[in-house]
C-alpha cells in the first residue's frame, strides 16, 4: 500500500489554511463585526441590525450564529453520506472539494456585505440566508476534506503528521483571519476608505488567497492512489450509516468529551477579543495572537513525539487541564495589581498556547484511529461518516457557546449619562468561568475513553490484511 509523501502532506494541509481562513474569518470576526463592544466607537457607529438582548435573554446575532451551527451539524450526515456513496473516478472526497471550494469563499464575504446601510430587518434576513449558506459550503468542502485523513494515513505515524500539518496551517489560517479588524482598521486609515468599504476589501482579498489554497489538494493530490481496492464500500441513507458511528462505545465517549471542550474553546475564541479590550484595556489582540500561534508552533513536533509515546488519551487530558488552568488565569485579567495588563496578556497567551498545540494535533487522529479500527471490526468503511459525526456533535457544542457568550456577555452592560453603552466586564468574566468547567468536564468524559482497545482492533485489522497479501 504507497505511503504518503511529505509534499502530499504539505499540499492536503494548503487545503486546510484555506478552509480555516474562511472559518476563522466567521468564528473570529462575525460576531465582532456586529455585535461591537461598547468601547469599539467606530464600528458602534456602524450598525447593522438590533442590538442587545431580543429574547429570553439571547441576542440577535447569537440566535442566528447558534442556528447556523445547528443546520451546518444537519448537513455534516448527509454530505458525509454522500461522499461516503460517491462512485466518481477521481475518488469520494476531491470531487467535492473541487466543486465547494469557490461557493464557500464567495460567501464568506458575501456574509460582511449588508444591502442596507443601518439597523434594519434586511440585514438580519441577509445574514440568515449567507450564514446557512456557508455553513452549507463549509460542510460540502470540510466532511469530505477530513474524511482523507485515514485515507493518505493508513500507518499511524502518517496520520500523526498529516495531524501535525494541518494543526500548523489550520492555526496559520486562524492567524491570518484574526488580523482581519487589524488590517480593515489600517486600510482605512491609511485610505481615508471607510471602516466598512475597507473591512469588505480585506475580507474579499483573504477570500481569494483562501480559495487558492483550497483548491491545491483538489487538484494536485490523487485520491484513487491512497485506496485500497479491497475496502468495503457503503451505500446506505445519511442517518442511518450515522447511527452506525454513534454505535461505537469508544467514539461516544470521545464525541462527548470533544463537544464539552468545544464548547469551552468556542466561547473564549469568540470571547477573546472583548477580553483583551474591555479587559486588559489595550488592543494588542493580534501580538497577543500571534504569541500564541509562536508557542503552539514551537510545541508541535514535541506533541507529536511525546504523544507517538504516551498515547494520544493522556496528552488529550493533559491539554483538556491546562486550557481550564488558562481560563483561569484569564478571569483575573484587568485585575492584577502587580503586573501589568500588557505583561499579562502575553502570560494568558503562552498559557493557552501550550493546550493549542495539544488540542490542535491530537483529536483528528484519535478520530481517524477510531474510524480505522470500525472498519477492520464491521467490514465497512465510514470514515467520512466518523468525521461527519464528530463535527456534526461539536457544532451543536458551539451553537450552544454562541448563545451562552452572546447572552452573558450582555451581563454588566448599562447606559450612562452621556447615553453609551458601557461594560464592566461582569459578563466577559463569567464566560471564562464557563469555559473552565467545560474543559473540565471534557476531561472526566475522556478518561472513559479505552485507547488500548483501539489500538488493538487496529493492530489486529493490519495483521489480517498482510496475511492475506501474504497469500
Amino acid at each position: 500500500m504507497k505511503r504518503v509523501s511529505k509534499k502530499i502532506m504539505i499540499y492536503f494541509a494548503l487545503g486546510q489554511l484555506g478552509w480555516s481562513i474562511l472559518s476563522g474569518i466567521i468564528s473570529n470576526l462575525l460576531v465582532n463585526f456586529y455585535l461591537p463592544d461598547a468601547t469599539d466607537s467606530v464600528m458602534q457607529s456602524h450598525l447593522f441590525i438590533t442590538q442587545g438582548v431580543v429574547f429570553l435573554g439571547l441576542t440577535i446575532i447569537g440566535i442566528i450564529t447558534a442556528s447556523g451551527r445547528v443546520f451546518d451539524a444537519i448537513t455534516d450526515p448527509l454530505i458525509a453520506s454522500a461522499s461516503d456513496n460517491c462512485r466518481s473516478k477521481l475518488g469520494k472526497r476531491i470531487p467535492f472539494l473541487r466543486v465547494a471550494a469557490l461557493p464557500f469563499a464567495l460567501v464568506t464575504v458575501l456574509i460582511f456585505c449588508c444591502p442596507v446601510n443601518g439597523v434594519s430587518w434586511v440585514n438580519t434576513v441577509w445574514l440568515v440566508v449567507t450564514l446557512l449558506l456557508f455553513y452549507l459550503c463549509m460542510t460540502a468542502y470540510c466532511t469530505p476534506y477530513n474524511a482523507l485523513i485515514p485515507v493518505l494515513g493508513k500507518h499511524p505515524v502518517d496520520r500523526m503528521n498529516i495531524s501535525t500539518f494541518i494543526s500548523i496551517t489550520y492555526i496559520l489560517g486562524m492567524g491570518i483571519a484574526f488580523s482581519g479588524k487589524m488590517v480593515w482598521q489600517a486600510v482605512s486609515s491609511a485610505t481615508g476608505l471607510d471602516i466598512i468599504v475597507s473591512a469588505r476589501i480585506v475580507l474579499g482579498v483573504m477570500a481569494v488567497i483562501a480559495l487558492i489554497c483550497m483548491w491545491i489538494p483538489a487538484f494536485l493530490i490523487d485520491e484513487k492512489e491512497y485506496t485500497r481496492d479491497s475496502a468495503p464500500v457503503v451505500s446506505e441513507n445519511a442517518f442511518k450509516s450515522l447511527g452506525k458511528t454513534f454505535k461505537n462505545k469508544e467514539f461516544r465517549v470521545f464525541v462527548l468529551s470533544d463537544i464539552l471542550y468545544w464548547i469551552g474553546i468556542t466561547i473564549f475564541n469568540t470571547g477573546f477579543i472583548y477580553y483583551v479590550e474591555n479587559l486588559l484595556k489595550t488592543d494588542n489582540y493580534l501580538i497577543l495572537y500571534i504569541l500564541m500561534t509562536f508557542v503552539a508552533f514551537a510545541l508541535y513536533i514535541p506533541v507529536n513525539k511525546i504523544t507517538q509515546k504516551v498515547g494520544k488519551k493522556k496528552i488529550v487530558i493533559a491539554g483538556f487541564l491546562l486550557f481550564a488552568f488558562a481560563f483561569f488565569v484569564t478571569t483575573f485579567a484587568g485585575k492584577q495589581i502587580l503586573i501589568p495588563n500588557e505583561i499579562f496578556g502575553m502570560i494568558i497567551a503562552v498559557l493557552v498556547g501550550i493546550p493549542m498545540s495539544i488540542l490542535g494535533v491530537v483529536p483528528q487522529a484519535i478520530v481517524a484511529d477510531i474510524a480505522e479500527a470500525d472498519e477492520y471490526k464491521n467490514k465497512e468503511n465510514h470514515d467520512g461518516m466518523f468525521f461527519a459525526s464528530r463535527t456534526f456533535a461539536f457544532k451543536l457544542g458551539q451553537s450552544v457557546a454562541m448563545l451562552i457568550f452572546t447572552s452573558v456577555a450582555t451581563i454588566g452592560q448599562y447606559t450612562n449619562d452621556a447615553g453609551e453603552t458601557v461594560s464592566t466586564g461582569a459578563g466577559y468574566r463569567i464566560t471564562l468561568a464557563i469555559s473552565l468547567v467545560f474543559c473540565l468536564l471534557g476531561a472526566l468524559a475522556l478518561v472513559f475513553y479505552n485507547e488500548k482497545s483501539v489500538r488493538a482492533e487496529i493492530a489486529e485489522g493490519q495483521k489480517h490484511l498482510e496475511e492475506k497479501s501474504a497469500e
